[in-house]
């Protein structure tokens, strides 16, 4: 027979074992700035999630918020998802950062991770997507299948992480036809199906065959199966919105960088960085080519993917000029990430001016 000590030390240790008692699953939020079925950004850091959730079965709890206005709702929505116990917290959108900011100064317990913004804290984090390797990727391919030797670029705002993208897939084009140029329509969303659609009917009518985005839609891609054009998927494989157009896709697999955060969160050892990943992080990722691909260009776009894939190679080396004929980058050289980071200049090549 148990003694009395021995029946209370067991029948405690079985308590405290019950799943009543059992460590209460990391709460992790995430903010959207678009709805999860865009098929482009969204669609793709929500799949991103769901990877995480994979990976650590019963060990997390996500939630999201979609379509929140990169604005005051944005420190609303962060604000009432820290409120809400949500120790981790991705934002994930670039106009989130200042939101960002101000809501971890109030809860300094919580951690923060904002995707493509610059500013860290101690309790922010950073990460990047380094999109303009899939953009140059996009580029090779692009400048093989024109015939017009014009390119067409839908982009959403004028910010250094879209501009980089519009100047690498002119270099991607260019390194395989010099005789490239871009044409780029602006749209002022992240995600407006209508207006990206009225874009790439505006640049296929300026001469455009191939198309190109940094918007959130399949909207792109529609419209230039419907045309029969050439069009590039981003963010996800958007081959299925237009079979005969997609001829590739940069997608993001955003579910390692969520993994790795949870998992530091659980086991006490986040910390504040800065994250740069890319082709060869397995981060940036290229759809398999459309078989109307002819293999002398598929096979030039396999050699240059297996330079980033090997840290050998950089989007922006040199030489490179801008629209002014200036050189920006010297020949053998490398742009600095800050000039990465801060482009606001168009590359040779490029038609038109950046929006102010």
């Amino acid at each position: 027979m148990l003694s009395r000590r021995t029946l209370i030390t067991t029948l405690l240790a079985a308590a405290l074992s019950s799943p009543a008692f059992a460590a209460e699953p990391l709460k992790v939020g995430f903010v959207y700035v678009g709805p999860i079925g865009d098929a482009g950004w969204t669609h793709a850091h929500d799949l991103g999630r769901k990877a995480m959730e994979k990976a650590l079965p019963g060990q997390i709890k996500s939630t999201y918020v979609e379509s929140v206005p990169e604005g005051a709702d944005a420190e609303r929505v962060i604000r009432q998802l820290a409120a809400a116990g949500n120790t981790l917290i991705f934002t994930t959108s670039f106009g989130y950062m200042n939101q960002t900011q101000k809501v971890a100064q109030a809860f300094p317990n919580v951690k923060f991770a904002h995707a493509t913004g610059y500013k860290t804290a101690k309790n922010v984090a950073i990460y990047n997507p380094k999109t303009y390797e899939g953009a140059y990727m996009l580029g090779v391919i692009a400048g093989g299948m024109t015939k017009s030797d014009t390119l067409g670029f839908v982009g959403s705002f004028p910010i250094p992480e879209v501009i980089r993208n519009i100047n690498a897939y002119t270099l991607g084009a260019q390194s395989v036809n010099p005789k490239i140029k871009t044409k780029v329509v602006w749209v002022n969303s992240w995600y407006d199906p209508a207006k990206e659609r009225q874009a790439a009917e505006t640049l296929i009518a300026q001469g455009a065959d191939v198309l190109a985005q940094n918007t959130d839609s399949p909207a792109v891609v529609q419209t230039a199966q419907e045309k029969g054009k050439y069009a590039m998927g981003w963010d996800t494989d958007m081959a299925k919105f237009g079979p005969k157009a997609q001829l590739t896709a940069s997608t993001i697999n955003w579910g390692g960088y969520y993994t790795r955060a949870a998992k530091a969160t659980l086991d006490k050892s986040w910390k504040s960085d800065s994250v740069d990943w890319g082709i060869k992080d397995g981060m940036v990722a290229l759809s398999p080519l459309n078989p109307v691909v002819p293999k002398p260009l598929a096979a030039k776009f396999d050699a240059k993917k297996a330079l980033f894939a090997s840290g050998k190679f950089h989007s922006f080396t040199g030489p490179i000029v801008d629209q002014a004929g200036k050189t920006m980058v010297a020949a053998g050289q490398v742009l600095p990430q800050k000039g990465v980071d801060t482009m606001n200049w168009y590359v040779k090549g490029v038609e038109g001016s950046i929006p102010k």
